[in-house]
């Protein structure tokens, strides 16, 4: 017999509100199904505010830490499902404690939610009813109803009594894809994986694009990229990334004799690549890794110049965060060790001694006007970018590529 049944998900009432209901539970279904795709045993099913995973031939706890990541999703839970019926509900709770193998005393209660009505006993009344067997059968077991160890959880649905014990967090947030679409600028550093991550978090689907400018950066800094993208997608379900041919662009600026502006010209150059690519795959914003203050380009004068380049929204999550914070959050979703690895990337290349910090918009304008081909390698850069697609589970598809959808059932799909 196995220990549980199904997977319970919750998703909160401000993400799930009003006119929005059905659109976020579908976007969240979405979401949990790209999720599994490498588990094409597994089944969902959607009930109001709640999305319950069967995991077929899986083990629950191997889906666990993979549904964690499912975005706008409060809490998850293994549950057991049993016929609603006060004797079957209370077999269940039993064969859970008795997994649990306590060897210390333990305080503990019974949270009932009588969701269907038709169940003869109310939920004041069947906490006791279901908690007094589980006392005579566990000594110790002892009650606790302000602050329990163990909090034993029973909804009561027409079709099925689930029984659980466990509360697993969840990311919170948004709904995948409910915010929009948005293109992030994806560095082989710490925070733009970082970035990409939030934004996935407040509800948007992202696209990445990555400045390659080789030979002066290696395919391992190419690679590295893609790595970063594989591990957002391991988030989001897919990711494509747009791989941007940048060297013609950058030694351009090499020529002109402003190596104080460099950075500033490049990021410039950066935005209007990236928005021609957010216009063509319809994204509506740009996501970067900038925090105020932490290099020469991310001061307050600089991206005010910097940002004038696009006319989209340029979102900047972590803009207000401390260095230490972006660590920790790295390493919480998995990318710090990838972005520390030393493979440099075009954005560490033909760095001046002494970058501006103020840059002067109106000269910066001219210096972009007399530097010879601009636009034209710009146009140049956007029509050889290379697209990949990365799926969770770690498969990587080629633009031109499909891959074929799970079929639907009414109940489970």
């Amino acid at each position: 017999m196995k220990k549980y049944d199904y997977l319970l998900l919750r998703f909160g009432e401000v993400t799930l509100k009003g006119r929005n209901r059905a659109r976020f539970e579908k976007a969240a279904v979405e979401h949990v199904r790209a999720l599994l795709r490498p588990y094409p045993d597994a089944k969902i099913r959607r009930e109001f505010g709640r999305i319950y995973v069967d995991p077929g031939s899986e083990q629950v706890e191997t889906l666990i830490p993979i549904l964690q990541n499912v975005f706008g999703m409060t809490s998850l839970s293994p549950v057991r499902a049993v016929a609603p019926e006060l004797e079957a509900i209370v077999q269940a709770a039993g064969e859970l404690v008795e997994a649990m193998q306590l060897t210390k005393e333990t305080t503990f209660k019974t949270n009932v939610r009588r969701v269907w009505k038709g169940f003869p006993h109310s939920s004041q009344e069947s906490n006791p009813l279901i908690a007094s067997p589980l006392l005579k059968r566990f000594s110790l077991l002892k009650v606790d109803m302000r602050s329990p160890e163990l909090e034993l959880r029973v909804e009561i649905r027409d079709k099925a009594a689930y029984v659980f014990g466990n509360v697993i967090p969840g990311v919170g947030g948004f709904p995948l894809g409910t915010n929009g679409k948005a293109m992030l600028l994806l560095s082989g550093g710490i925070d733009s994986p970082v970035a990409g991550w939030s934004a996935l978090r407040r509800g948007l689907e992202i696209e990445c694009v990555h400045f390659h400018s080789y030979p002066f950066t290696s395919e391992q800094a190419k690679e590295k990229v893609i790595d970063l993208a594989q591990t957002l997608a391991e988030y989001a379900g897919k990711v494509r990334l747009h791989i941007v041919p940048f060297t013609d662009v950058q030694t351009s600026f090499t020529q002109i004799g402003q190596d104080n502006l460099m950075i500033t010209l490049m990021r410039r150059a950066m935005l209007r690549i990236a928005t021609r690519l957010a216009e063509r795959e319809k994204a509506l914003a740009l996501v970067t890794g900038e925090s105020l203050g932490q290099v020469a380009s991310q001061t307050l004068p600089s991206m005010n110049v910097i940002g004038r380049a696009t006319e989209l929204p340029i979102l900047r999550p972590l803009v207000m965060t401390d260095k230490d914070e972006i660590i920790r959050l790295s390493r919480q979703i998995g990318t710090y060790e990838t972005s520390i690895l030393p493979y440099e990337d075009c954005c560490t290349l033909f760095v001046p001694k002494s970058p501006t910090t103020n840059p002067n918009l109106r000269i910066v304008n001219k210096i972009e006007a007399v530097t010879p081909n601009l636009d034209r390698l710009i146009a140049e850069a956007v029509e050889g970018t290379e697209t990949v697609e990365l799926l969770a589970g770690g498969s990587r598809l080629r633009q031109a590529e499909a891959h074929a959808q799970a079929s639907i059932d009414p109940d489970w799909f």
